[in-house]
C-alpha cells in the first residue's frame, strides 16, 4: 500500500502471493496431521484381537473382541460369527 493509502497492482500482487503460500503451509499442515493420524491408526491396528468369553452359571452369555486392553465389540454366542468363534477356540475337556 502506499503512502496514501491507494493499493498499487504491485502491492496486490505481493499479498495475493502472500496468501497462497499461507494456503499451502495450512494445506501441508493439514497433509501432514492427516498422515500422522493414519500412522497412529495403523500402529493401534496392529496389536492383536483377541477375544473373551462373558459367562453366567456355565453358559456363554457373549463374546468381546478385544484389541489391546480396547473393547471393539460384543458377539452374540449365538450367530453364526460367535459359533465359528467358539468352535476355533473350543477346548478339550
Amino acid at each position: 500500500m502506499s503512502e496514501n493509502g491507494t493499493v498499487t497492482a504491485t502491492d496486490e500482487t505481493n499479498q495475493t502471493s502472500a496468501d497462497a503460500t499461507n494456503n499451502e503451509t495450512i494445506q501441508n499442515n493439514e497433509t501432514a496431521q492427516t498422515a500422522e493420524n493414519t500412522e497412529t491408526a495403523a500402529a493401534e491396528s496392529h496389536e492383536d484381537v483377541s477375544y473373551h468369553t462373558v459367562e453366567k452359571e456355565g453358559n456363554v452369555t457373549a463374546i468381546w473382541e478385544m484389541q489391546g486392553r480396547k473393547h471393539l465389540r460384543t458377539i452374540d454366542p449365538r450367530s453364526s460369527e460367535g459359533k465359528q468363534i467358539l468352535e476355533l477356540f473350543e477346548t478339550a475337556a
